[in-house]
């Protein structure tokens, strides 16, 4: 049996009770943890897969979150495919291939859109961009210490799939946003997403919220499954950040070249937003596995190594 079939297998056969959640021990478990004063907080968003509605799910985040008066950046980390100055109507003249050839610096990237959200666009259809190394993702990377204003908060978009380039902007971040919807192929590459950084890179806490969905039950089912998975397998915690519903007005707001919840306030995608905007403000504080890594806005404090 191929892993891909075992995978599939395996979350088909798990049984799900709504008043059973996998109960993690965190802290016992964990190795020694280094803290350090940091401006920024940074969220990736990932999905493992495509199609889960991730990149909506970062713009909107971003965008409630700049509308309620807090200072956000929104990184597209989607190398070669980037879109999210499509998704707000923007038009950049400059992109990170600009950056990495030397031609401008992070400062230069950055465009305004609403509310006060600042913008670095990944660039499209620009093979250098599609064709990055390791040692270029850590150049982007390392580009926000040199930030003469860091935003209060900095959400990444990254790519879809579980590639090296995911993986090492997931990494950097304080927190990972994992988003699935009501797929099995959804369910299966956030667990080898969550199994490669838990492995690979030490992260142990991620935040799950399902998207698309039609009702509350059907959202806690899916964090359901993939938190029994995740408690069978692999040491790490899980936190249901809830629900974006499906919603018409969202489609709208995509072909609006806008944000739901500034579009829209009012319909329900923007309440789900909300939330989990509300949310982001009850998450402790990150922790720092000593691992050597590299992460945004770490100053000197966490070198680069192993890249």
């Amino acid at each position: 049996m191929n892993q891909a079939a075992g995978l599939q297998n395996l979350f088909s056969s798990v049984p799900v009770q709504r008043d059973e959640l996998p109960a993690f021990h965190q802290a016992a478990n964990l190795q020694p943890l280094v803290r350090r004063e940091r401006i920024t907080r940074t969220i990736a968003v990932a999905g493992g897969k495509g199609g889960v509605g991730k990149t909506t799910v970062a713009v909107n985040l971003a965008m409630v979150m700049a509308m309620a008066g807090r200072d956000v950046m929104l990184l597209d980390a989607d190398m070669g495919v980037a879109n999210i100055d499509v998704q707000l109507g923007l038009n950049p003249s400059r992109h990170l291939a600009h950056l990495l050839e030397g031609k401008c610096s992070l400062h230069d990237l950055i465009i305004p859109a609403q509310h006060g959200l600042k913008v670095v666009p990944g660039g499209s259809g620009v093979r250098r961009l599609a064709k990055m190394g390791n040692s270029e993702h850590a150049a982007v990377i390392r580009a926000f210490d040199d930030l003469i204003q860091p935003p209060e908060f900095l959400i990444v978009d990254t790519a879809a799939g579980v590639a090296d380039n995911v993986a090492m902007f997931a990494a950097a971040a304080d927190d990972v946003l994992i988003v699935v919807c009501d797929e099995l192929a959804s369910l299966t590459d956030a667990y080898a997403l969550i199994k490669i950084l838990a492995h690979d890179f030490g992260v142990r806490r991620f935040h799950i919220v399902a998207n698309m969905v039609r009702q509350a039950s059907d959202a806690k089912k899916l964090y359901e499954k993939l938190a029994r998975v995740c408690g069978r397998f692999l040491d790490v915690a899980l936190d249901y950040m809830g629900m974006i519903p499906h919603d018409e007005w969202l489609r709208q707001a995509i072909r609006r070249q806008g944000a739901v919840v500034d579009l829209w306030p009012s319909s329900r995608a923007a309440a789900g937003f909300k939330q989990l905007a509300g949310a982001v403000d009850t998450w402790g504080e990150p922790a720092y596995p000593d691992l050597g890594r590299i992460a945004f806005f770490s100053g000197q404090n966490v070198p680069a190594a192993g890249w």
